[in-house]
């Protein structure tokens, strides 16, 4: 991988495309340290010391690489963005304009990335009002000051309207760097966010009791997981496919033979952000009920990180999720159609309806795989921290999974861009 960098840096091309994607990404996290109009920096560093992060926003302020706790102008980082990519991805099923789009190509797309940025647009506006009504309650709980000195109306519409305009620029900046840097921009500022946040979480690890020790298990266990992950994302089932020879005038077209990538893991992360957004509703609940009330114990009781109806329901929904979300992106009938349009067909199946059913029994079956590993490194982390104590460590087996993924990817973009500017062609 080093290597790969090196040679990229004495590529002028190449040397121009990284070096612009690091000035972005410095732009990215200057703009997490600059607090939104009307917040006083003082007071959100005082409500930090008192209260700490709520287990609620860990995931969100990691994504954001901690931007969100600090209330600045990039506070929502890329969250409504992925959201909004989601949701769009999922009505595909609900609306079939939206599945017409995906079929019509590279115009489709278009047209679906540019609703995914109204939708991003929508949800930032919601979500930057949410975290302005969290921030002097169930954010710093127990913060003897307010983030917002001047709790006028108009002075909570600017830093709305400034944390909207910080989400668009985050996405602008993303495609910009998918356009004039390396790789995919939003993947790689999601990418900075979690690097960003992981030393501040070691750093207060090693800080508590028994740090050291505590510190050195849990590198031994990014480490670990880390190896797993990268195993895991590398593998896939590839399924042989043959094309049948064609006749045409004086040539003869097809006779190739190639094959399907299907990736145990194919749902990639999703799965693992679902169920963790649909258990922090139980959190949720508890920072606004009565702390007397019985149902209020009984979800701070069973659904506390450290619980085991929390661990199990946490593993259930990613199973689930990981199922549902693979049942929407990969579509065996579409794929078949397609294979048998262009006379394809896998050996020793007939093409049509039994090659899309070969395909469904291979995809569950990879799938249930995908998804017990999706669970198992979600859990693990969870469980360990849990054991030893620590209750602020935000970093964990998700965070490995889009680390690597993304590292993975933007090594294989760079080394794809220059095996085509350092090819060695038989002219040589």
């Amino acid at each position: 991988m080093l290597s790969a960098f090196v040679s990229a840096f004495r590529t002028p091309d190449l040397r121009r495309k990284l070096l612009f994607t690091m000035g972005i990404i410095v732009i990215y996290r200057l703009g997490t340290y600059i607090p939104a109009p009307g917040v006083s920096y003082a007071n959100v560093q005082q409500c930090l010391e008192e209260a700490g992060s709520a287990d609620l926003l860990s995931m969100i302020n990691m994504f954001s690489g901690g931007a969100m706790l600090h209330l600045s102008v990039f506070a929502l980082g890329i969250m409504p963005y992925i959201t909004a990519s989601i949701i769009v991805q999922l009505m595909r099923v609900v609306i079939p304009r939206f599945e017409e789009l995906h079929k019509e190509g590279q115009t489709g797309q278009a047209k679906l990335t540019e609703y995914t940025r109204y939708l991003t647009i929508g949800l930032a506006v919601l979500q930057s009002a949410v975290v302005i009504t969290m921030a002097n309650g169930a954010m710093f709980n127990g913060c003897t000051v307010s983030p917002f000195p001047d709790g006028s109306a108009s002075a909570i519409l600017i830093a709305i309207l400034t944390m909207t305009a910080g989400t668009g620029l985050i996405m602008w900046l993303g495609e910009l760097i998918t356009e004039h840097g390396v790789g995919n921009g939003m993947s790689i500022l999601i990418f900075t966010g979690i690097c960003a946040s992981f030393p501040t979480s070691m750093l207060q690890v090693a800080r508590g009791n028994n740090g050291i020790t505590h510190f050195i298990l849990i590198l031994a266990l990014v480490l670990a997981i880390t190896l797993v992950v990268v195993f895991v994302e590398q593998c896939q089932r590839r399924i042989p496919v043959q094309y049948a020879k064609r006749v045409i005038g004086r040539r003869t077209y097809g006779g190739s033979t190639t094959y399907i990538p299907i990736k145990i893991n194919m749902a990639n992360v999703i799965p693992v952000i679902f169920a963790s957004s649909l258990l922090a509703l139980p959190n949720m609940a508890v920072q606004f009920g009565n702390p007397e009330s019985g149902w209020v114990r009984w979800l701070q009781v069973n659904f506390s990180n450290q619980a085991w109806p929390y661990l199990l329901t946490y593993g259930l929904l990613i199973v689930f999720f990981a199922f549902f979300y693979t049942s929407i992106t990969f579509n065996p009938e579409e794929v078949a159609d397609n294979m048998k349009r262009y006379g394809g067909f896998i050996p020793g199946i007939r093409a049509g309806a039994p090659t899309a059913e070969y395909l469904t029994y291979v995809m569950n079956r990879i799938t249930w795989v995908g998804a017990f590993y999706l669970a198992i490194i979600a859990l693990i982390p969870t469980i360990t921290f849990a054991q030893l104590g620590i209750t602020n460590m935000a970093f964990g087996g998700t965070s490995i999974i889009i680390i690597v993924g993304v590292g993975l990817q933007t090594v294989k973009d760079i080394d794809a861009q220059l095996q085509q500017r350092h090819y060695d062609g038989f002219l040589r």
